[in-house]
């Protein structure tokens, strides 16, 4: 039976070499390397593999595509989803045109992976937490709550559900924003984030709420090695 996976924040730099993630220390040296051992050593070919979010450190589509290679060369199915990082992700039709065989991108739909389903958005500072500021990041997180309505509208009512977003779903206190909410009354079983690094690992929310299992899946969290989630 085929197993699921999530490990987000890969930051990769195969084009952008003046970005390479060793500045953050030393856990992220040679973290490409890294990753690519332990996704080998751990994903079957069978198996799916969420990425939710901070793939490319590209500011354009033509230059990720050296990241996006690698990463398609990795074993499994691959599903992405956009991070804040991910300028180069602008029209979803073009990265999806760009993906290699077996990566899929997930932006206002879901995706079916035998009888799961897949569904989520990048999300956004939610307005529980002490950095949200109104003028600024209210627009945006609304934009994302549609976003978020929109993709879990294509799941059958019922269906096994998995979760994913690239912002935490919950306060720095632990307090559920209106996307934990959501997930909850669509009946997930899990959710998988990314976004925090560092210090931030501490702030993180884990574990069930409403009946939701909740994962942080940053790479550097996990040590670059994929966490299996079902």
């Amino acid at each position: 039976m085929p197993h699921v996976y999530a490990i987000g924040d890969l930051h990769l730099s195969l084009s952008v070499p003046n970005k390479a993630m060793d500045v953050f220390g030393t856990r992220w040296q040679n973290h490409a390397d890294r990753l690519k051992e332990a996704w080998q050593d751990t994903v079957g070919e069978d198996d799916l593999v969420l990425v939710p979010g901070d793939i490319s450190w590209a500011m354009y589509l033509s230059d990720a595509i050296a990241d996006l290679g690698f990463v398609g060369e990795l074993k499994g199915t691959k599903l992405l989803l956009r991070g804040n990082h991910d300028y180069w992700w602008q029209s979803v039709t073009k990265v999806r045109e760009a993906l290699p065989q077996g990566m899929y991108a997930l932006q206002n739909d879901a995706f079916r992976f035998g009888d799961l389903f897949i569904a989520g958005t990048r999300g956004w500072t939610v307005p529980e937490s002490a950095h949200f500021k109104e003028s600024a990041d209210r627009k945006l997180y609304e934009r994302e709550r549609i976003r978020l309505d929109l993709s879990l509208s294509a799941v059958p009512q019922g269906a096994p559900l998995i979760g994913m977003l690239h912002y935490p779903p919950f306060s720095e206190a632990g307090k559920p924003s209106a996307y934990a909410d959501r997930f909850a009354q669509a009946g997930a079983s899990d959710v998988v984030y990314g976004h925090l690094h560092g210090a931030s690992h501490r702030t993180a929310f884990l574990g069930a709420s409403a009946g939701v299992n909740y994962h942080l899946v940053s790479a550097d969290y996990l040590d670059f090695v994929p966490r299996l989630i079902l």
